[in-house]
This record gives C-alpha cells, structure tokens and sequence, in this order.
C-alpha cells in the first residue's frame, strides 16, 4: 500500500468523502486514541489535575482532539485539509479549529502553549507538493514557530511515520538546530507493525528522555534511540570537537582538528558532499574540479620543494606560504 503524502498533497488525498471514511474507521479511532495517550504522557505533566492549553499540529477531524478533552485538556488545533476540518465542526469537537498550512509555522503569539502534540502528520513536510516547496525550509519554518508559540520549558511530542532513517535524521536535525532539545524515542523498536517514531522536544534545557514502550511491557523498559548507535547525535562542536591552540601573543587562535563524526577533519569526500546538498538548495556553486579539496599549503610546499631539487632559486618557507592574497594585490603588483 503506497503511503498517502506519495500520493497526493493531505488537501488533496483528504478529499470530502476521505475524510468522512477516515473518521467513521473504527480501526484509525482506536489508533489515534492510543497515540494521543501516549503523546499526552510523554508530555509528562505533573499530576496535579490542571488543564494545560495544548497545540494540536495536524489535527484532522479532531479525532486526537478528543482524546485531549477527555484527558482535561483543552486544545487548539491547525490542519490544511479543510474537508477534515468541516468534519471536525460537525462533529463539534470542544477545541478551536484553524485552518492552516504547517509548513508555513505557527500563527500564534509567543509563550501561549503549555505544550504541543501532533499525531501522524510531520511526514507530510518532507515532500516538496509544488515546485515552491522545499522540505528543509518548511521544517525550519514549523519547527521555529513551534519553539516561539511555546512558554520557556513546555513540551512537544510529535508522532510520525518516517520514510526510512534519512527522513528521521532529517525532521530530528531540523527540530534541535533552532534551539530545541530532545531526541527520538521509539516504542516498540523491533517489532515492524507496532514500532512508532515519538519526536520528544523541550523548549528549554534537555532533560532526561523518557523510556519507550516495549513488547509485552505497557509502561516500557530501557531506551531506545534512532539510529544504529543507539543515540540521537547532537551536531555541533561540542560533540567531540578537538581544540588545539596554535601560535602565542596576538597572532594566538583555536583551531578545532577534526570531531567524532570527522576525525580526519573535513577531506574532499566533505567538501563535494556540502556542494551536493548547495546545489539541491538552488544556491550557485563553484563547479568540481580534480583541485576541489586539496590542501592549498601542502600542495605549494610540494611544488616548492620540487623546484628546489631541479637546481631553481626558490622563496623559502613560512606560516604565511600558501594564504590566499586578493586578488587586488596579485593585480597590482603585475
């Protein structure tokens, strides 16, 4: 069975009489009532029996919205399906609907969410429906509004159904690069029907993550993360980063050496890697050559040296061989 956000833009896919299908399934009832639960208690609120205002991303027919209420929480919730949400208002469900495209962010004021969940619904940022859209953007774009709409240390928790480990790598490094803490949690993990992606973020200082559900265990044992390490990686260089301090006085810098995913340093390999993904992005970039990579220095100082066994009078070495000069220079002293 092919997966809908392949088949068709949600506005689309959900059409009058999907919609209507889809929230008369018994099946995707009891589904969206397990997941709702389980968003609402990674959220992990105290149990203090107050209600917390709660963002509903992706809402639907307001099927999660109902379990929110039920749980004595009230909600607001955004979907681009408008047949879904002319289902919802039939139904009069006991939160506020907006019609909205996530991709686009979050139309709220700052601080104004005790938290946010969303049921199944992030997947559909990953696929570009016109030629306007570009993943990463809209990724960038929701999960930016969704860090601003939330008060300083709230919750999200954001189920999804990742088309394979890229797709999960990519919706988790969009989250933490702007300012999110958290990770993947994975219910299940090796069962192929059970298994569900919880995206747990926190608006704030990381904490602890929660442990995931596994099989023939309701409230989970142990930890498992997304990826074949068994841990979300953090990019950054605080993740391993080498320092090294080079020169003395004024001259005196810090150069960072390599890290654990580049230990090596960034190589040719890396380089034409980040030129790949530029030109998907549609920015201009310098063409690859048999010299993108190469280490400008070692390869003077190679050449130097050659000049120096053929008998040829040659500049002698120092820190400054092999800087780049610009271009103005080079032009006046021809």
């Amino acid at each position: 069975m092919s997966r809908p956000e392949l088949t068709a833009p949600p506005q689309e896919f959900y059409n009058d009489t999907e919609a209507r299908k889809y929230t008369a399934s018994s099946r995707v009832i009891e589904i969206q009532d397990r997941l709702t639960e389980r968003a609402v208690e990674l959220l992990n609120f105290p149990d203090d029996g107050v209600p917390r205002l709660l963002l509903d991303v992706g809402c639907g027919s307001g099927l999660s919205g109902d379990r929110l209420t039920e749980l004595g929480h009230e909600w607001i919730g955004t979907d681009i399906a408008k047949s879904m949400l002319e289902v919802a208002q039939e139904r009069e469900v006991d939160g506020c609907l907006i019609h909205y495209d996530m991709g686009h962010g979050c139309p709220f004021r700052p601080g104004v969410f005790d938290g946010a969940v969303s049921i199944s619904a992030v997947q559909w940022l990953c696929n570009a429906d016109n030629s306007s859209h570009e993943p990463r953007k809209r990724l960038k774009a929701f999960f930016t509004q969704l860090y601003r709409c939330l008060r300083r240390g709230a919750k999200a928790v954001l189920q999804f159904y990742p088309d394979g480990a890229k797709q999960a790598e990519m919706i988790t490094t969009a989250a933490l690069r702007v300012g999110f803490s958290g990770g993947l949690v994975v219910d299940y993990p090796n069962s192929t029907r059970a298994k569900k992606y919880f995206l747990v973020l926190a608006a704030g200082p990381p904490e602890v993550m929660p442990t995931p559900r596994q099989e023939g265990d309701a409230r989970g044992q142990g930890v498992e993360m997304e990826g074949a390490s068994g841990h979300v990686r953090m990019d950054g260089r605080q993740a391993g980063a080498k320092r090294q301090k080079t020169g003395t006085g004024k001259h005196a810098r810090t150069v960072f050496h390599g890290s654990k995913r580049h230990p090596e340093g960034k190589g040719k390999e890396w380089i034409l890697k980040k030129k790949e993904q530029m030109r998907n992005k549609g920015k201009d970039t310098a063409g690859d050559s048999k010299y993108t990579g190469r280490k400008r220095k070692e390869r003077i100082l190679k050449k130097k040296e050659q000049m120096r066994n053929k008998g040829k009078d040659t500049a002698g070495d120092s820190k400054y061989t092999g800087r780049k000069r610009k271009e103005w220079i080079l032009k006046k002293k021809e």
